[in-house]
């Protein structure tokens, strides 16, 4: 399985591991997917982390080469993915692990709060360096949570930072060392959990509004699909 779903006391602890590069897969997008419903039902946070030196690389290479219906039903998913974090009912904190690009950096822009771990890794947004068009639903997303002056660097020059670097683009929120990491998360997740959840959530919606109807309607225009609406 390459997601393991696992609570302490009231945090869960949702980790990808496929033992490779956490390819963004059909099979992750279900398991993360269910990984989030369980959390719904007994959690009041979710730390979201990788595996040692790799959150993910980004979709499956292997499904996006076949283009034509599997390639679009996988980014729709991941899509999909984007819009359920940006709008969870329950604080999402990453713990970036290590390399995060493509939709893992989507991912990183889709959380309530992100800490990675410093060292050689790259976060960003690579598709244009790797022969991809940035999907809408993408640049919606990045223009909603970037910093502006990085926005168009990011995306459309494929720029790639370090975790500091990722720290000012607006990916990351918090650079640790690696011994740091899951102690770090786990402690704002547990920040976290003392808010009023009903405000927290309600006012994520209201700042997040703009950019959710991008992504909303990214993924229909460029996929047919529908979101549901906030």
């Amino acid at each position: 399985m390459p997601v393991n779903y696992e609570l302490h006391q009231n945090i869960a602890v949702i980790t990808l591991n496929d033992g490779k590069a956490n390819a963004v897969s059909t099979t992750l997008l279900e398991n993360l997917n269910q990984a989030l419903d369980q959390a719904e039902k007994n959690a009041q946070a979710v730390v979201l982390s990788g595996r040692p030196g790799r959150f993910s690389a980004g979709f499956d290479l292997s499904i996006m080469g076949q283009g034509g219906t599997a390639m679009a039903g996988l980014v729709a998913g991941g899509a999909k993915l984007a819009h359920r974090m940006l709008q969870f009912p329950l604080p999402i904190v990453i713990a970036c692990t290590g390399h995060a690009l493509a939709m893992g950096g989507l991912m990183l822009l889709s959380a309530d709060y992100r800490i990675g771990v410093d060292g050689a890794f790259k976060i960003g947004l690579n598709e244009v360096a790797i022969g991809l068009t940035m999907p809408l639903f993408g640049v919606e997303l990045a223009r909603g949570r970037l910093n502006t002056p990085h926005f168009h660097r990011a995306v459309i020059n494929a720029e790639i930072y370090s975790p500091r670097g990722a720290l000012e683009a607006g990916f990351l929120d918090q650079v640790v060392t690696e011994a740091e990491l899951a102690n770090a998360a786990m402690a704002a997740a547990v920040e976290l959990t003392k808010l009023n959840q009903s405000a927290h959530h309600q006012t994520k919606l209201r700042v997040r509004n703009e950019v959710l109807a991008g992504v909303a309607q990214g993924v229909e225009k460029e996929f047919g699909i529908q979101l549901s609406a906030i």
